[in-house]
Formats: C-alpha cells, structure tokens, sequence
C-alpha cells in the first residue's frame, strides 16, 4: 500500500482541489518536490513527473508571455499519467490551459493560499516524515532526562519492570514491547508506540496497565528521538564486561549507528538506577566530559611519574 496518496496532502494543507479529482488517490513516491521554470519554457529533457509539481508566480507569470499553441502544448506534458499532483501557490488563478490538461490526464490540481517557498517547505517536512524508512524493534523506548533511551534484551529479562520504575522517577515511556522506528535523516531516528499498545505497560503477574491513567499524561509521550540503546542480557560469569567505559559499541538501525550498552542483569542490581545514570553519562560525553578517559589519563601520569622517580 502507498503510504501518502494525493487525497493525503488535501486534507493535510487545506488545499482546494481545482480539477483532476479523479487522480486524487494517485500514490506520492517521494518527498523531492519539483518547481517546473525549465519545463513551463518548454525543456522537458529531465522533467521529474513522479515528484509533486509547484507552481508559484515565477512559472505563472512567465507562462502567460507563451502563445496560446504553446500553452496547450505545456500543459499537456506537464500533466502525465505519473504526476501526482500539481499545486498553484499564492492563490494564483489556474491557466485554462492546465485545468484542460489535468481533467484528460487525470491529474489534482489544487491551489494553496500559502506562499510558494513556505508551502515548498511544509509540504516537504510532512512527506518525509511519511515516506521516511521505517522498522518495527522490540523493547521499550523511555525519554530519560531528554535523551531517548532504547532498552533491548530477551523476553522477560525486565524490560517493562525497569520502565516501571523510571516512570515512577519521573521520566517518560514513549513505547514498550513494540518500538515502530522511522529514519527522519541520516543520523536521526524516531521512536513511537502502534497506536493499538499506546500509553499501555505489559507486566508479568499483574498484566495490562494503562501508564496515563496511572501516572497522569505528564509521565507519557507519542515520539522521541532514540539517541542511545542499552542492551539488558542476563549475567553471564564466563564473559569480559567493560568496567571502564571507554569502550563504545554501536547498534545498527536502518542505515543509522547508535551508541550502545550491554547491562549485565543479576539480583541485587538496580537497573532503572544504572540506566538513569546512564543516560547522564552519555550526556555527559557528548558535552565534552567523559570521566573514563580522564581516569586513564590520571593513572598514565600516575605510571610515568612513577617510572621517573624508579630512574632518579
């Protein structure tokens, strides 16, 4: 199923639909958008007829300086069995020429009241964010002191129990059990619940529990941007885990790398706690600050004065 159809963006923007009304659930296959200056004087060499077409004062203004055989002509072109819309910014009055083109063709036409570089751009915005990839993780997505926390491990290790407890700290849950991610941009990544597990936490032994009711909307939120992902796995005595910190592991979503950590999970541990602390830390470091490095240089000047007062 195409994910945005031209009907989508209608009723999106407001948009007043011209002609064309037959094409209005043509599929939109990306969010480049097209303003067609070079096509509308009549080179149509590399003309992008899938992309949303633009039209603001600039094309408009030029194409009533064509002859009437010449506009018929254009238009025509423009308006192909690909194009899934084609938008008059400014309130401009549509050409004739177009309104003929669009019914044969089938193809929207609609007029913004919006200024055409202003449209360009919120029209933009929305389409990416509909057409951008996406991925379905499981585990729980928690706002922890702004930074948007992605919690991983097997079922049952604790996720849930642990986003519990940072509710109850204060901080919000955004999603559990299932995590719908979508790449925004290359190094950006947004986390949200289905709409079906919305608000809801999954407990063992005490089930379904709604965290808004509870907790009060202040202890929720539909979206964060996942900046950092801890991996909660049962303790495992023969394995090397890093006590200093200065390792950094990276956990590949779509085409985006994201700092990860590996919470080894025994009784006794307070994992909301290190988690908490750890989303700090990672703040932390990308202010600059990163308390292991300067631990390892404190204890290299320790060794090399050490090995100086040996040779005196």
């Amino acid at each position: 199923m195409a994910k945005v159809r031209t009907k989508d963006i209608i009723d999106k923007f407001d948009l007043e639909l011209v002609s064309g009304e037959e094409g209005i659930h043509r599929p939109i296959v990306t969010s480049d958008l097209s303003r067609p200056g070079l096509e509308v004087a009549g080179f149509f060499n590399y003309y992008p007829s899938e992309r949303v077409q633009l039209l603001g004062k600039t094309e408009l203004s030029f194409f009533e300086r064509l002859d009437d055989a010449e506009r018929k002509i254009r238009m025509e072109k423009l308006c192909t069995d690909v194009t899934p819309a084609i938008i008059i910014s400014r309130d401009l009055q549509v050409p004739p020429e177009l309104i003929e083109a669009s019914e044969r063709n089938s193809v929207p036409v609609m007029t913004s009241t919006m200024k055409t570089t202003r449209l360009s751009s919120r029209l933009t915005n929305f389409l990416e964010g509909k057409l951008a990839p996406t991925t379905a993780v499981h585990g729980v997505l928690v706002d922890i002191y702004g930074v948007g926390v992605l919690i991983t491990g097997k079922s049952g290790v604790g996720k849930s129990e642990t986003a519990l407890e940072l509710v109850k700290r204060g901080h919000r849950l955004v999603a559990d059990d299932c995590v719908e991610i979508r790449q925004e941009d290359t190094d950006t990544l947004i986390g949200s619940s289905p709409e079906l597990i919305e608000h809801l936490l999954e407990i063992r032994g005490l089930g379904i529990i709604n965290v808004m009711t509870l907790f009060g909307a202040g202890a929720v939120r539909t979206h964060k941007r996942i900046t950092l992902v801890v991996n909660l796995e049962l303790w495992d005595q023969n394995k090397h885990y890093d006590r200093l910190g200065l390792e950094e592991e990276k956990m590949k979503i779509i085409d985006t790398d994201i700092t990860k950590l590996t919470i080894p999970v025994r009784p006794g541990r307070n994992l909301a706690v290190i988690i908490e602390v750890a989303a700090m830390n990672f703040r932390l470091k990308r202010m600059g600050v990163n308390a292991a490095e300067q631990f390892t240089n404190r204890l290299s000047d320790v060794i090399e004065d050490g090995d100086e007062n040996e040779e005196l």
